[in-house]
């Protein structure tokens, strides 16, 4: 016996019921494309162990290398190049207050990264509950990078500077002319130590549709994908909003 709902026509409910089919082939699909993901055989061993500014749980600057992101018992990395700064580009208002207020429009945080990591912030530690380290890597210095991550209230996610380093660069986070890239990389290290790269969101680089972004993290941004369930869907804005929620001030840091 099918699912109904109150008052509804049964032209709603033939049109509901074949979309549903097509929901559960792309529930399978979905599921069959993540196992090949899964089986893909071992990506390139990273050529250093790259070594990024961080801010210590003293509250200092600090550094911590590539390997040391893995927790013990852990062998999975996953890394968000954050652009911070933003593109060129990218003419969207910045923030009114806080930090990045007074930094200059081309120096600050890109309003789409950011709408992105405000989503994982609490989804950080079920996470890494399961085992899997999760960071976000900026190039803007770590103390730009902090300060604003402080204002809008991040507590778990862990932030990284590749400012000195050539980690994005080789990791397609970063354009030849110097501009950020948002791709996703997954790390994996083996039993032998080593750390090679298991997967990126390479469907960034690929055409995509009329009317689309790339959307090459669609399935992880969960903002976009309640809206695409709502009528009115996302908003045709190249997917992505000059948010009032990113220009306005930012939780109060936790004391």
């Amino acid at each position: 016996m099918g699912v109904t709902f109150p008052n509804e026509s049964p032209d709603y409910r033939h049109a509901r019921d074949g979309l549903l089919k097509r929901e559960a082939a792309l529930r399978r699909e979905m599921e069959a494309v993540a196992a090949e993901i899964r089986a893909l055989p071992q990506g390139g061993r990273v050529p250093e162990d790259y070594v990024f500014d961080h801010i210590d749980a003293r509250g200092e600057p600090a550094k911590v290398r590539l390997s040391e992101l893995f927790r013990p018992g852990t062998d999975t990395l996953i890394l968000y190049h954050y652009m911070f700064p933003r593109h060129c580009g990218d003419d969207r208002p910045g923030p009114r207050s806080g930090p990045a207020a007074v930094l200059a429009l081309k120096d600050g945080p890109c309003p789409s990264c950011t709408a992105l990591l405000d989503n994982w912030e609490g989804a950080v530690p079920h996470v890494e509950g399961l085992g899997v380290n999760i960071a976000a890597v900026a190039k803007a210095p770590i103390e730009h990078v902090a300060a604003f991550a402080a204002h809008r209230g991040w507590r778990h996610l862990k932030l990284l500077s590749a400012a000195n380093n050539s980690f994005k660069r080789d990791y397609r986070g970063e354009a030849e002319d110097g501009q950020q890239v948002p791709i996703l990389t997954v790390f994996h290290k083996g039993a032998d130590g080593v750390i090679r790269l298991s997967w990126a969101s390479e469907l960034l680089f690929e055409p995509s549709d009329s009317g689309q972004d790339p959307r090459h993290v669609g399935t992880v941004e969960p903002m976009w994908t309640l809206l695409d369930l709502t009528p009115g869907g996302r908003p045709d804005t190249y997917e992505q909003l000059d948010s009032e929620c990113y220009r306005k001030q930012g939780s109060e840091t936790p004391t």
